[in-house]
Order: structure tokens, then sequence, then C-alpha cells
């Protein structure tokens, strides 16, 4: 065996797009369901784990032989769930790559796994696995029932938070199995059109990099994290009650309200944009520059970056999967996923590490009387210069 083509189908309670893989395949409920594959692109098996199913001890074998390729379409997606798998249920089949003074070793080694993602992006073509298949014109396409389908056994009901069993839907799961089996049929058949193209080692190794940089995560100051966030949610309230008070509007918050306040007022404006809102401010009377500036402040949305902090971290207070390597396939340059670490706003103020102190202990009553605007305060960041490891 040379070449191992997966693509797995799960279910976890967590919401894979706003957390990431990472929190999403540590959380309890996390089960692989499908476990498509095939061996050096031949036929390709699905092994039904959710209804008793186990994998053959060679493919088991294979997932942690260094001279074993790997193959899938964002196969970090499959290498940190096959990972948690192994831990949890063939912890003699689980080894790391981790050195042992490092405290992160939950992941296999990524220098034996190569993404389909990557050599597609490589080539400059889309993200996607549907976007490549109609691309290259594939005569196996990924299949449209796919979306459904994940929908009604990967993720918990709405109605009630719990989940759809292969059992209440056998004609599903029937589909959602052959869709498995096409999905793997897809990532060959993009290998193989692509084949004259290989994507140099020296890039593979590049890849391996960021994986390691992913799994290892980046360390954020969580009690800091919380407290923003209830300092923010305070200092929203506030806000809103000024405006309430000046304003008279049932909801301050509404565009269409507001806009019509201001009209009434003297004040027509197509959109309550930042850009407008500013331009606005410097001709406004006082009584309605108040209002604007109150509006502007209220619709700061700074703090979605700690709220995305405390959803995505691990339990060890690391936020991981943060780059996406080759996300612009045309330059080839890392693009950021979930709290976009790369873009954290600067902040120049000359007593950050006092100010960072107030914020971490919750201390609204200090912060209110020391500075102009809290809203200011909480654009600090929540990992200091020591703590910016990657």
């Amino acid at each position: 065996m040379n070449n191992l083509s997966l693509d797995l189908e799960t279910f976890s309670d967590v919401d894979l797009s706003k957390c990431g893989v990472y929190k999403y395949a540590s959380s309890p409920a996390f089960q692989i369901l499908l476990f498509g594959y095939s061996v050096d692109h031949g036929p390709v098996v699905t092994v039904d784990l959710a209804s008793g199913e186990v994998l053959p001890e060679e493919i088991l074998a294979a997932l942690t032989d260094p001279a074993v390729i790997k193959w899938a379409f964002n196969c970090m997606f499959e290498r940190i769930c096959i990972s948690t798998y192994l831990r949890k249920h063939y912890p003699e089949h689980f080894t790391t790559y981790s050195i042992p003074e490092d405290t992160v070793r939950n992941y296999l080694d990524p220098a034996s796994w190569h993404c389909s993602m990557v050599w597609s992006a490589y080539r400059g073509l889309p993200l996607s696995l549907a976007a490549v298949g109609a691309v290259l014109g594939l005569e196996d396409q990924k299949m449209t029932e796919g979306k459904d389908l994940i929908r009604f056994f990967c993720m918990p009901r709405k109605s009630d938070g719990g989940r759809n069993l292969p059992s209440d839907a056998p004609d599903k799961w029937a589909v959602f199995k052959s869709y498995n089996i096409r999905d793997v049929e897809v990532e060959i058949s993009i290998q193989e059109r692509l084949q004259k193209f290989p994507v140099p080692e020296s890039v593979w190794k590049e890849y391996a990099i960021d994986q390691e940089i992913n799994d290892r995560g980046v360390m954020v100051d969580m009690k800091l994290v919380k407290n923003a966030i209830a300092i923010d949610e305070l200092t929203h309230n506030k806000l809103v009650d000024q405006l309430t008070a000046i304003t008279g509007l049932e909801n301050p918050n509404s565009v269409q309200q507001m806009k019509e306040y201001l009209a009434t007022n003297g004040l027509v404006m197509d959109t309550l944009g930042k850009k407008a809102v500013r331009e606005m401010v410097k001709t406004a009377p006082e009584d309605m520059k108040m209002v604007l500036e109150l509006r502007q402040e209220t619709a700061k949305s700074s703090i979605k970056k700690f709220q995305t902090m405390e959803r995505a971290a691990c339990s060890d207070d690391r936020v991981r999967g943060m780059f996406q390597f080759f996300g612009a396939p045309r330059t080839g340059r890392f693009a950021g996923r979930l709290v976009q670490l790369q873009n954290l706003k600067r902040n120049d103020m000359p007593d950050l590490a006092e100010a960072r102190a107030l914020v971490k202990e919750g201390n609204y009553q200090a912060l209110e009387l020391l500075y102009d605007s809290v809203c200011k305060i909480r654009l600090i960041r929540a990992t200091g210069p020591e703590d910016r490891r990657a």
C-alpha cells in the first residue's frame, strides 16, 4: 500500500463552521459515522462505523504508517477527526509526532498526509470539492443530495437537540453511504487529473509545517476574553439605554427606526454605515451629533473576535486551526480562519498593560472612570506578546 484516499462523515454537537475542527472533534458527542477509503486508487469501500462495522487492521495500521501517504480533500479535517478516533478507540494504533517537552500531543503526524484541496489550489482551482469537479469536468461529480443528508445525520436536530440515527431513515442512510463513496471517487479523479502537474515536495513540507502550527494553536487568556465579553455587554446596554432616553425609540438598534428619527430631525441618510455616519457627524447639530456618535459606539464589532476565541478555544485554552494553507489559490498565500489572527487590530495605548489588567479583573468602574471610551479599551488583544506562539 502506497496511497490511502479518505473521506469521513461525522457527527458532533459543536458547530464546525463557527468553532473549527479541533473543537468539533474534541466534543464527547463526536463520532465518525462513515469511513470511506480507497487503497492505491482501487475500489472505494465505506465502513459503516455508526452501525457497528469496524475498520480492517491494515487500514488502522496505514493511518500511522509514515510510508503510506494519506489523501483527502481538506485533509486537516480527516487527520484531526481520525486522531480523536484512534486515541479513543484504538490507542495502541495512535502515535504522535510531538516531542516529549511539548504539551500538545493529540494529533497524528501531518508529514504523511497530503491534501488534494491544496493540490487543486496550487493549480489555481477552487477550494471546494464540488467546484473543482465541475471545473475539471469530471465524469463523477459530488452528489447534490449531500448537504441535506449532512444536516439530517451529522448535526443535532434544531427542534430538540437530538440526533437522527441510521435506523431512523434507512433509505436516506443508504444514499448517504453512496454519497460517502462518491466523495472518495471524486477525490481520486482529481488526483488522477492533476498527476501531470505534481506539487513540489518542498510545498508539501511547507504544508506539514502549516499543520503543525495549526495543531499547536495559540494560547488565549480566557479570563480576559470572558470579562471583555461581559464588559462589552454591560457597555452596550448602557449605550442603548442612553439612546432610548434621548430618541424615545422602541429599538434604537433598528436601522429603519433610527433613519426615520434622524430624518424627522433634519438628517436624511441613505445608510448608517460607518463612513456615512462619520461624515455626517462633522456637520450635524450638537444634539444629533451625540445620537450619531452613540449609534457608532453601539455598532462597534471588535468584540466578535473575543466571542470567536471563546467558542473555538479547546480545553487547554488554545485556539487551533486558524490558518489555511494556500487559502488564496492564485497567489498561494495563507488565509485566516476563525479569529483571523493576522487581522487583529493594533492598539497603541501607552498604558495598554494596565488596561488589559483591568479588563482581566472585570473592573468596569475603573475602566469607565479612567478612559473616555470603554468601547475602545475592548479592542485590546487577548494574547500578549509572550503568548502569541504558533
